[in-house]
């Protein structure tokens, strides 16, 4: 793990080319390890913790209810690796509920956490793509990532977040089956089924 690196980053995806986090699922480049996590929220409102990040329902969401900054604690049980985390919001429904100013941290544990970069946000709808970088690696290992949400959108107090997911790359070679084809030929169909 790098010393902190203040990258500025602005996210501004227009409605038309929305990320997609299960494009790359799909094709086998990464997979989802937050299942394999600990997550924990600095606060809740009743009936909207942790449970809504990971629901894969867009129209549920986490509510903090508390002072600034609002966190997301992400504890692995084992150093793991990262290379993106993706962020649902939707600035249409939440307003001022929507952060636009998000930090991602990295550490062993809550005493050693090292922010990686900074991120502003302009009214995101959508899922907002953030790379994990340490220096010039791809990705990062490690023990535990915090999303901090330091200001929301018209200096609103509470946030939301609709879904977290976060990527890990699969490693070794990737030979997604469509770079061979179809398998529709007669060799092929014999084998299809079980007799």
């Amino acid at each position: 793990m790098a010393a902190s690196m203040d990258e500025d980053i602005t996210a501004n995806p227009p409605p038309s080319s929305e990320e997609d986090p299960l494009a790359e699922e799909r094709l086998g480049f990464v997979r989802e390890v937050g299942a394999q996590a600990v997550w924990s929220l600095s606060s809740c409102k009743p009936g909207f913790g942790v449970e809504r990040l990971r629901d894969n329902i867009m129209d549920t969401y986490w509510q903090s209810d508390g002072q600034l900054p609002h966190l997301v604690n992400i504890q692995f049980h084992k150093r793991t690796n990262i290379s993106q985390i993706y962020i649902y919001t939707d600035y249409k429904l939440d307003e001022s509920y929507t952060p636009s100013r998000i930090s991602i941290r990295s550490g062993t544990n809550f005493n050693d956490l090292q922010e990686l970069q900074v991120m502003d946000l302009t009214e995101p709808t959508g899922w907002v793509q953030i790379p994990i970088k340490d220096g010039n690696v791809k990705s990062i290992r490690t023990f535990m990532l915090q999303i901090a949400v330091i200001s929301n959108h018209q200096n609103g107090r509470d946030t939301h977040m609709r879904q977290i997911r976060i990527h890990a790359p699969v490693e070794g070679k990737h030979y997604p089956l469509e770079l061979f084809g179809k398998f529709g030929t007669v060799d092929f169909q014999k084998f299809a089924t079980i007799r």
